[in-house]
């Protein structure tokens, strides 16, 4: 059997002027300013919270404070990756550092999964020891938390299409303005009618709408860790897309995954008897960008008959 092997492995400066208009548009340089404002403001916010939670006696206060305590740390974690994710290739790391910021999604959300198990625990325990809630300063406190997390998210709204790590970053900032709004609520019905059982049921309220803005993250994330197809790729659709180009006979060996949380790859085997032009393959290669985002395409061109031994690792 004979191979001709025909690669495309190439980054994004290699496209000039191509439109891009998939889930791999990369965020521009003024997130890193967007990262640091959020982390100084919803640091400064949580040291009010827990202060002016503890002495109102407020567990949802705290609860929400515990919440974007573990926020802070995500965007301190998603920043990081952000950043590593740029640095340039090496003999030891031939595709750079990107998926440090699948490492640091999954990171993310699996924070988020324990503070939620620590508010779920102090909201139960406070149903058997209830106590009196400072209502007043419940508001005036969570009426502050909706600006900051509403401020925080508009930060990140423009990038969260493009990048799983900028979509956490606005999911969580965005539930947070949500819960924020929840605790103000639940404020002014202690501070009119004095039921302070409302604050732990609030709380466990609260702790379903993170675990719900949580699971889609963790899921997406561990897909990515696991080499899975990204979402917003339709295996099927790249395959047809494949065996419906001039020449080809047969497609299998196809692979995708993500490099990162916006960068795509793949692999695959194409059996052209009358082989690939190179002018054919860069056209292909940019037609697998423009229509399903893949940056890095490895395409290997076999034009003998005898089946190759890869076949075997057809997926069904």
């Amino acid at each position: 059997m004979t191979h001709s092997h025909n690669h495309a492995a190439h980054d994004d400066h290699e496209h000039g002027g191509h439109a891009h208009g998939h889930h791999h548009n990369h965020a521009p340089a003024d997130f890193g300013r967007a990262f640091l404002i959020g982390i100084g403001l919803n640091t400064i916010f949580v040291i009010f919270e827990v202060i002016y939670g503890t002495l109102a006696k407020s567990l949802a206060l705290v609860a929400d404070a515990g919440h974007n305590a573990s926020d802070v740390l995500g965007l301190l974690l998603a920043w990081g990756a952000y950043l590593v994710a740029k640095r340039r290739p090496s003999q030891k790391h031939t595709y750079g550092l990107r998926r440090s910021s699948i490492l640091a999604s999954l990171t993310n959300a699996v924070l988020l999964l324990v503070a939620l198990g620590a508010i779920i625990w102090e909201a139960l325990h406070r149903f058997s020891q209830p106590a009196p809630v400072a209502g007043g300063t419940v508001i005036w406190v969570a009426t502050l938390g909706i600006a900051i997390n509403g401020v925080t998210a508009y930060l990140f709204a423009s990038g969260r299409k493009g990048d799983l790590n900028l979509r956490g970053a606005y999911q969580h900032m965005f539930a947070d303005a949500l819960v924020s709004a929840g605790v103000v609520v639940a404020g002014i019905v202690i501070l009119f009618t004095g039921w302070n059982w409302l604050d732990p049921v609030v709380s466990l309220i609260l702790a379903a709408v993170i675990l719900y803005g949580t699971w889609g993250l963790l899921r997406e994330s561990l897909d990515l860790a696991l080499d899975a197809v990204p979402e917003s790729v339709d295996l099927n659709e790249v395959k047809s897309f494949l065996s419906a180009q001039p020449g080809v006979a047969g497609v299998h060996d196809l692979h995708v995954w993500g490099m990162s949380t916006t960068e795509t790859a793949m692999t695959v085997h194409l059996v052209m008897p009358q082989g690939l032009p190179d002018e054919a393959l860069q056209h292909l290669r940019h037609e697998l960008h423009e229509q399903f985002g893949v940056e890095h395409a490895t395409v290997q061109v076999e034009q003998g008959r005898v089946p190759c031994d890869l076949l075997s690792d057809e997926v069904v």
